[in-house]
C-alpha cells in the first residue's frame, strides 16, 4: 500500500513526480480547511504538505491519527503548531532555503516600482495615458536612482542577506539589523567566474532608522510591530520602506500617516495584516506598490521547495 500525501496548497510537478517516482502516491485536491480532518482519515493520509493558506492546528494534529509528518513549503511556520504536532511524535518539516532569491528579487522589484512610479503610471497610462501624456509624463519626472542610496535591512538571516547581496551589486550601502546576527559575510559571484567577498556588520535599529533611505522588513516572526508610529519618527523624510516579512511587522495605520505626512514617500507591500482581505486604504492608495503575497511565488523557488520537501518525505517516511 502506498504512502499517501496531500498538498493541500499545491506543489510543484517536479516535487510531485519525484515523490512518485519513491513510490508514495500525491493528492494535489484542495481541502476546504473545515473538511481537512474527515479527509485526511477517510484517505488514510500520512503527509500533510502546506503552504500558508493552510492552517494545522491542535484540531487536525488531534483528529487525524494517521498524521505522520507536516510540511510547510517556505519558511515561516506560524500556521502550525510546531511543538504541539511535534509532542505528537508528527515530523514537522519546512524549506528554509527555497525561496530565499526570490523574496529578495520582489524586495527590488517594489524598491525600483517606488522609486520610478511604476505602481502608479500602469493604473494611470490606461486611463489617462491617450489624452494626458505629457502631463503624466512631468509628474513622474522626478524620481530617483538607488545606485549610491542607503539601504536599512531589518532581519538579517538567509533573506536579508541575499537582500544586501543584491544592494551592493547595485551600488548601494547596506545598513542591516538583527538582535541575533552580529556580522555576515556576503558573496557575489558574477558570470565570469569572478567572486567578491564583503564582511558586513549589523548595526542597531535606531542607527538604521535614522541614516537609511530605504528599509526593507525581511525578519521572521515575532510579536508585536517592528515598524509603528515611534520608528516612522525616527525615519528620515521621503524614506521608501517595503515589507515582505509578516502583515503584522509593520502597522498600516501608522504607514498611512506616515505617507499623508510626507514622512514615507512610497511603499511596497506583499503581505498585510488583514490577509485574505486586506484593508480598501491601503489597497487604494497611490503611494503603494502591491502584491498578494508572492515572495516566493517564482517557478524556480517553488521547484526548489518542492525538491527540498520530497527529499525530506523520503528521508523520513520510507
Amino acid at each position: 500500500m502506498k504512502i499517501k500525501i496531500l498538498a493541500n496548497d499545491g506543489i510543484s510537478p517536479l516535487g510531485k513526480d519525484m515523490l512518485e517516482k519513491k513510490g508514495f502516491e500525491v493528492i494535489t485536491t484542495k481541502v476546504a480547511q473545515n473538511q481537512l480532518v474527515e479527509y485526511i482519515n477517510k484517505h488514510e493520509i500520512s503527509g500533510l504538505l502546506v503552504r500558508s493558506a493552510t492552517q494545522v492546528r491542535k484540531d487536525i494534529i488531534d483528529g487525524c491519527p494517521t498524521l505522520k509528518l507536516i510540511g510547510r513549503g517556505g519558511v515561516g511556520m506560524d500556521n502550525i503548531d510546531v511543538a504541539y504536532a511535534q509532542s505528537k511524535n508528527i515530523e514537522v518539516i519546512n524549506t528554509p532555503n527555497a525561496s530565499t532569491n526570490s523574496v529578495a528579487e520582489l524586495v527590488f522589484a517594489h524598491l525600483f516600482t517606488g522609486v520610478r512610479y511604476l505602481h502608479d503610471a500602469n493604473r494611470m497610462m490606461p486611463l489617462e495615458g491617450e489624452t494626458q501624456f505629457n502631463e503624466l509624463k512631468k509628474g513622474y519626472a522626478n524620481g530617483v536612482e538607488l545606485r549610491g542610496k542607503t539601504l536599512g535591512i531589518i532581519g538579517f538571516g538567509r533573506i536579508g542577506q541575499a537582500v544586501a547581496k543584491i544592494a551592493i551589486g547595485l551600488g548601494m550601502k547596506v545598513l542591516p539589523h538583527d538582535p541575533y546576527v552580529k556580522e555576515a559575510v556576503i558573496n557575489l559571484s558574477f558570470f565570469d567566474g569572478q567572486e567578491l567577498s564583503f564582511n558586513v556588520k549589523t548595526v542597531s535599529k535606531d542607527e538604521l532608522l535614522s541614516q537609511a533611505d530605504f528599509i526593507t522588513l525581511n525578519n521572521s516572526a515575532q510579536k508585536g510591530y517592528v515598524i509603528d508610529v515611534a520608528e516612522f519618527e525616527k525615519m528620515k523624510d521621503g524614506v521608501g520602506i517595503i515589507n515582505l516579512a509578516r502583515g503584522g511587522a509593520l502597522s498600516e495605520q501608522a504607514l498611512l500617516e506616515a505617507l499623508e505626512s510626507g514622512k514615507v514617500a512610497f511603499a511596497g507591500l506583499d503581505v498585510f495584516e488583514n490577509e485574505p482581505t486586506p484593508s480598501l486604504h491601503i489597497l487604494m492608495h497611490p503611494q503603494i506598490s502591491l502584491t498578494p503575497h508572492i515572495g516566493a511565488s517564482t517557478t524556480e523557488a517553488q521547484d526548489r521547495i518542492a525538491t527540498e520537501l520530497a527529499e525530506q518525505i523520503v528521508t523520513l517516511l520510507k
